[in-house]
């Protein structure tokens, strides 16, 4: 068996205060605040049915380094972040690391977190 640098190390996200089990939890995955957070840009995205208003997401075989976690609650399944008039969020969404969303989506620098060897184990409030 391989040592576990050379096998990458997992990210676990577990989401939680949904306020219903409807639709699913979106994850997109950022190393780079160049990229941060489009989601065209992320460089590993998923979704997961809620249970109880919770969803746990894992990204796997990550590089030891700093990574910024999107998520937010699909409710009515169309596969898009809705957001109303001038951007307003009209589903709930959250950041990795606890940044707050002020007029726009926070800096990577504020949603970063570091990812060990070892692994890393995050929870997302929704907001």
């Amino acid at each position: 068996m391989a040592p576990v640098s050379c096998l990458g190390a997992d990210l676990i996200v577990d989401v939680v205060g949904a306020e219903s089990d409807k639709g699913q939890i979106h994850f997109g995955l950022y190393n780079s605040p160049n990229a941060f957070p489009e989601k065209d840009d992320r460089i590993e995205g998923s979704h997961k049915p809620i249970k109880k208003g919770q969803a746990t997401g894992i990204f796997k075989g990550l590089p030891p380094g700093y990574y910024a976690v999107v998520a937010f609650h699909d409710e009515n399944g169309n596969d898009e972040f809705d957001q109303g008039l001038f951007g307003v969020p009209l589903e709930a969404y959250g950041f990795s690391n606890k940044a707050v969303a002020i007029l726009s989506a926070p800096s990577f620098e504020s949603a970063r977190i570091r990812v060990p060897e070892k692994g890393a184990h995050i929870t997302i409030q929704l907001n």
